[in-house]
């Protein structure tokens, strides 16, 4: 399986580890009612999506950053790479204009 990298370009993906779920990026807030609840969730549950599912991986024989690839789980065609902090900033931002509407 190939990985397109944002800035490497193509990269075989045997130089990478797969780490996972992005959903991992949405971590619970700590200061919450619901804390242990949602770390539990956050920790121990996870989806086993058969179709686009978007994944984890770091480019451990690379240039060592985290990336976001959305991928087919049956036909492992990938539609997206992103950088990891870029989704993550979005994510604030997104956050941050929802508490300025509310």
């Amino acid at each position: 399986m190939i990985i397109n990298h944002p800035t490497l370009g193509p990269r075989d993906s045997a130089e990478f580890t797969y780490l996972g779920d992005a959903a991992l990026l949405r971590r619970p807030n700590p200061k919450s009612e619901t804390a242990l609840d949602d770390f539990y969730s956050y920790q121990y549950l996870r989806d086993n999506p058969a179709g686009e599912h978007r994944e984890l991986w770091y480019h451990e024989q690379g240039d060592r950053s985290w990336l976001v690839v959305t991928r087919n789980t049956v036909t492992h065609d990938i539609t997206k790479v992103e950088f990891a902090r870029d989704v993550k900033q979005a994510m604030i931002e997104k956050a941050i204009i929802k508490r300025a509407k509310s």
